[in-house]
């Protein structure tokens, strides 16, 4: 009988790959995609299902922010009108079936708990919920919506109820009572219209944001900023770097006019500020948060205009588009501090965005904040690489068709590495024989 070297035998027992993908949303499907057509061996680890963030990581009435047509991959096209705006389940079945599509290696189920560099030799040992996995390359593409801000404000030992956008669903889940949503971005003023809509008193705290047309002159926003060059800006301009995008799908698509919202009933607030026994505090910034959205709509007009006169494109006059809704009580005479109680707000929503959570790729490439350290998703950690940050090669990173983009130029960066050690292994071993 062969003598047992249970050291031996568990090294032996050690699963191996090339490059190991970490998560199977938009990003991780796009990164398998890539890596299969350029013929490097993988394995994509999902702890969920294919694009579960979208089927449980969203409120129910959640559609996508772009059109079929523009927010997709390259390769399969969405069912139904091209105009629309899918909903959350729609998406992910689409990741699903372009999966499928390739026969991507997904195993789901899987957690990831720790990345780890070899010592004594290339590449990383990944410790998972079903054991060790061996890879001479790790793509993080667990994407930027991993860990929930709710700022320290209101005291966690109150009689509100407090949730983060990512935990809202539908108006029904929440107590009896008015609602204050906090953040005007996409997530937020989109949560604020519905729970208005579904006849409560809604409070919406406005902070800097961008506010494109949703359309104009008949053509939709994805495609303006396409055609006008701003999805390939590389980088936020100065001092816009918080500023969040309002912007919307849903109802069909309809431009996010908070001017609007507040002349259909809902109460806008300056950004939030502090917290004292009950009463919450605003800031006075309410009026210049609104004009420096208006500023960002109506320069995406003018500079559609002149593209369109330049270019002599035959698209319609839209004058409604410039008209202005005129303000509220709540905008010429701003409120600086709320008493809850008096309000009967009983609940809030943090629509306060997300911080990441790279804690367990044990290697240091990361800032002070656990932001990767990369230049288009290639880490400063020869052998890491990252998928799905938001501005990772441009505007559009943050868009699935974006994403995709990206998984492309990764897997170049993963192809070159691997020449490079073929040629050092081919070399060694004609060193040896000679």
């Amino acid at each position: 009988m062969r003598p047992t070297n249970p050291e031996k035998d568990a090294e032996m027992s050690v699963e191996k790959t090339d490059t190991l993908v970490i998560g199977a949303g938009q990003a991780g499907v796009a990164m398998s995609e890539h890596l299969r057509n350029a013929g490097v061996p993988h394995l994509v680890l999902e702890r969920d299902r294919i694009a579960e963030r979208w089927r449980s990581g969203r409120w129910d009435s959640l559609v996508a922010n772009g059109p079929a047509w523009h927010d997709r991959f390259p390769g399969l096209e969405f069912s139904g009108d091209p105009d629309a705006f899918v909903g959350k389940d729609q998406v992910a079945d689409y990741f699903e079936a372009y999966a499928k599509k390739f026969d991507a290696p997904i195993r789901c189920g899987v957690e990831v708990q720790e990345v780890r560099r070899n010592s004594d030799r290339s590449g990383f040992t990944v410790t998972t919920s079903q054991g060790v996995i061996e890879a001479e390359r790790i793509v993080a593409a667990t994407g930027p919506f991993q860990v929930p801000v709710i700022p320290p404000v209101v005291p966690e030992q109150t009689d509100i109820f407090q949730i983060h956008s990512a935990q809202y669903r539908n108006p029904q889940q929440l107590p009896d009572g008015a609602v204050l949503v906090v953040g005007a971005g996409s997530s937020g003023v989109q949560i604020a219209d519905e729970l208005m809509q579904s006849g409560r008193k809604v409070y919406l705290s406005v902070g800097p944001h961008d506010r494109p047309p949703r359309a104009y002159r008949g053509r939709d926003f994805c495609w303006w900023l396409g055609v006008l060059g701003k999805w390939d800006m590389s980088a936020p301009k100065p001092g816009t770097e918080h500023v969040t995008i309002a912007v919307s799908g849903a109802k069909g698509g309809q431009t996010i006019d908070f001017r609007r919202l507040a002349q259909e009933g809902m109460t806008l607030l300056g950004m939030t500020q502090s917290w004292d026994s009950g009463t919450l505090s605003f800031a006075d910034d309410l009026s210049r948060n609104l004009a420096n959205g208006d500023a960002n709509y109506l320069s995406i007009l003018d500079e559609a205009d002149a593209y369109a006169a330049q270019n002599a494109l035959d698209l319609p006059q839209d004058p409604e588009a410039r008209k202005r809704f005129p303000d509220a009580p709540c905008i010429s005479h701003p409120i600086l501090a709320l008493d809850l109680g008096k309000e009967n707000i009983r609940t809030i929503i943090w629509a306060t965005g997300f911080a990441v959570d790279y804690s367990w790729i044990k290697v240091d490439g990361f800032d002070e904040k656990g932001r990767p350290l990369h230049h288009r998703g290639v880490s400063v950690v020869p052998g890491i690489y990252f998928l799905g940050l938001p501005w990772q090669s441009r505007r559009g990173s943050s868009f699935i068709w974006g994403v995709w983009h990206d998984a492309k130029h990764v897997a170049e960066q993963i192809g070159i590495q691997r020449k490079y050690m073929d040629y050092h292994l081919e070399a060694s071993r004609v060193s040896e024989t000679a």
